[in-house]
């Protein structure tokens, strides 16, 4: 399935994007090859070692290591490092990753949490300069974690990443293991997770770090709120401005692979599109973003093969498994 996979991006790279509709350059094919390709990489990369107990022990401890030393620097940066700091370095976006930011003076409008009403809240973003990867960092070495105190760092962080995904994700993750061990611990931990969770993202405006939009954000944010009037500003509400936004992504990036299934060839969706200023089919999710750039052929072929590899990971190691399971939601 790894192989049937990554044929599939070898030739949708190979065929010319006027026979499938698409419009990426040769750099956003090549820039695109790079990222589908990664995980048959380091899936090769993995069966390839044959680790001792000794050595798969030391992987787990430099996962833990890390989130954790990510954890305690996000946690301080959020609340003693203002936002004026990060945004001389908002340059880095455009100039390296070619992405233009309006929102936040450059920065990612990820960086904060806007409430509505010019209350905006910084949101963890840690060494990764992101609140995602951090989350989901945190999120799978929160499943490794032996000793509740070292747990406690990291699911502070993940909550003040404000990630509502990695929250579904990490609870999700502890469903299977519960599921796979037939033990009610680890489903009371998904409890938790979701009952702490909601209560933290509700209340995030309460206790969160403040921090100000400048008068020319200020003015893009109010301009931009007037082209998307009616949205809700409540994290829990499924018509609050970023779930809507989300949630209307997704269902255009599926609509978009069930009408044109046999794809548009690399580089038509997700950053590799933004990044090379062509038409995005689709982001959100990398399911539609595959479905675009590979056919409907192309994820099917990827489900199949993370599920499949999934329920051999749970036969064999049953917490890199359920680790797995979160990325895979």
């Amino acid at each position: 399935l790894a192989l049937a996979f990554g044929v599939l991006v070898v030739v949708y790279g190979l065929i010319p994007q006027a026979w499938l509709d698409g419009s990426a350059t040769h750099k956003g094919v090549l820039y695109a090859a790079r990222h589908d390709l990664l995980p048959v990489g380091a899936y090769f990369l993995g069966r390839g070692l044959h680790l001792t107990q000794k050595e798969r022990a030391t992987l787990v401890h430099l996962v833990l290591a890390v989130a954790l030393v990510v954890a305690a620097f996000g946690l301080v940066d959020v609340y003693a490092v203002p936002l004026s700091f990060w945004r001389p370095f908002a340059g880095w976006f455009s100039d390296q990753l070619g992405l233009t930011y309006r929102g936040l003076s450059g920065l990612p409008e990820n960086f904060v949490y806007n409430a509505g009403n010019g209350e905006v809240f910084r949101r963890l973003t840690s060494t990764f300069l992101s609140p995602l990867a951090t989350s989901y960092l945190l999120l799978v070495a929160l499943l490794f974690v032996r000793r509740w105190w070292l747990a406690v760092p990291l699911f502070a962080a993940l909550l003040f990443t404000h990630s509502r995904s990695a929250l579904v994700a990490l609870a999700a993750a502890l469903v299977v293991l519960a599921l796979v061990r037939r033990a009610w611990r680890p489903a009371l931990l998904a409890l938790g997770v979701v009952v702490a969770g909601f209560i933290f993202v509700k209340g995030y405006d309460h206790f969160a770090p403040r921090t100000h939009f400048t008068r020319a954000e200020l003015r893009f944010q109010q301009q931009h709120a007037r082209q998307h009037p009616g949205t809700s500003h409540d994290p829990t509400s499924a018509s609050e401005a970023s779930t809507s936004e989300h949630l209307s992504s997704l269902r255009d990036g599926a609509r978009t692979v069930v009408h044109h299934p046999w794809g548009f060839g690399l580089g038509n969706s997700g950053v590799t599109a933004e990044r090379t200023k062509v038409d995005v089919k689709a982001g959100e999710s990398t399911y539609t973003e595959l479905g675009v750039e590979t056919g409907l052929l192309g994820a099917l072929a990827f489900v199949a093969w993370s599920l499949a590899l999934l329920r051999s990971t749970l036969r064999r190691r049953v917490l890199v498994g359920a680790a797995f399971a979160g990325v895979l939601v």
